[in-house]
């Protein structure tokens, strides 16, 4: 099975992500990443919540996303629950919301002024269109021009 292998939950077909979105959600958190090795037997999911997860909550989450996967007979040898780490991905505009204030690292898609790789604080999102500031300067940037944005860890 793929990552995009179709489950049946109420008689509709439902991705395997929006399985856990949904189920992780009801629970508190917010699905992050799931992984999923190219045999398909190791599945990590990466979840997070505003202050933050502890051991606890990956046990509790782990525990229950074991009881679904059985339900739903999803294969998988072993489940691995982690936070997303200080360098924790953005991929939602509510990521961006969230963070605003924040440090983050961004690759580009096509280079804007000569460049793909930018660092520089988050400063919302509206229609789209991501302001970041880098070294004292405004940037526009569009969202679907991002290829990945991760938060700068704070040591």
């Amino acid at each position: 099975m793929g990552l995009f292998s179709p489950f049946f939950v109420c008689g509709e077909a439902m991705e395997l992500h929006e399985l856990l979105e949904l189920t992780l959600t009801g629970m508190g958190y917010e699905l992050i990443e799931v992984e999923r090795s190219p045999r398909g037997k190791l599945l990590r999911v990466f979840i997070d919540k505003p202050d933050g997860i502890t051991v606890e909550d990956c046990v509790a989450v782990s525990s229950h996303l074991g009881q679904l996967l059985a339900v739903e007979n999803i294969d998988y040898d072993r489940l691995e629950v982690s936070s997303p780490g200080m360098d924790r991905p953005l991929k939602k505009v509510s990521d961006f919301t969230r963070f605003t204030g924040e440090s983050a690292k961004l690759k580009l898609r096509v280079a804007v002024e000569g460049q793909r790789n930018f660092v520089g604080i988050l400063n919302g999102v509206n229609d789209g269109i991501l302001k970041l500031e880098v070294d004292g300067k405004m940037l526009d940037l569009d969202l679907g021009n991002l290829e990945k944005a991760r938060l700068v860890p704070k040591l």
